[in-house]
């Protein structure tokens, strides 16, 4: 970004571009360059590509992206970690694509994520454009979920052992005595 700007303002050509990375190298990065044949030395595509080569993380893409592909969400670990760890991975895996393109992406890798299958089930039908609204509908689903659950286990009884009748009559008495006064 600092060698753009700078070539930007003092309209360098890539030759003198190349130049000055080169000279502002410093330390074991320079260590690079020794792989680089002089000739190719103000060549800016050859040092750029082997510096991404040495020192960038693009050779892991398509291991974030398998590890995207077959993440599965842990036993315990909620649907919020899950979200925040699938966020994770998009931006390494699919750094350069469109932001529209990794909402989308995201809310796939998501709902295939997503342990619980009847909860996967019904987020995917619910086709969410992004992590977000993705997120917000499984945990809306899980919660509706454990509420039908625990309202399916409570019964209702009726207690039939004739003491009921009885303490109806004694009540009706004590206010049958109480409004005579």
């Amino acid at each position: 970004l600092s060698l753009t700007l700078l070539s930007s303002a003092n309209g360098w050509n890539n030759r003198v571009k190349a130049i000055q990375l080169v000279a502002s190298l410093r330390g074991s990065v320079t260590d690079v360059l020794q792989g680089i044949s002089s000739d190719k030395l103000t060549d800016l595509t050859t040092i750029e590509n082997a510096l991404e080569a040495r020192f960038g993380d693009s050779h892991l893409t398509q291991f974030y992206r398998t590890e995207l592909k077959t993440r599965r969400q842990k036993p315990g670990e909620s649907l919020q970690v899950l979200a925040v760890d699938v966020e994770r991975l998009m931006s390494l895996a699919y750094a350069e694509c469109p932001q529209d393109v990794r909402d989308s992406l995201a809310a796939q890798y998501f709902v295939d994520a997503i342990r619980d299958e009847d909860t996967q089930h019904a987020t995917r039908l619910m086709d969410a454009k992004d992590l977000k609204s993705a997120l917000a509908y499984s945990m809306k689903y899980e919660a509706a979920k454990t509420v039908s659950k625990t309202s399916r286990n409570v019964r209702s009884i009726e207690i039939e052992d004739g003491t009921g009748k009885e303490k109806d009559e004694k009540f009706d008495c004590l206010l049958e005595t109480l409004e005579s006064y």
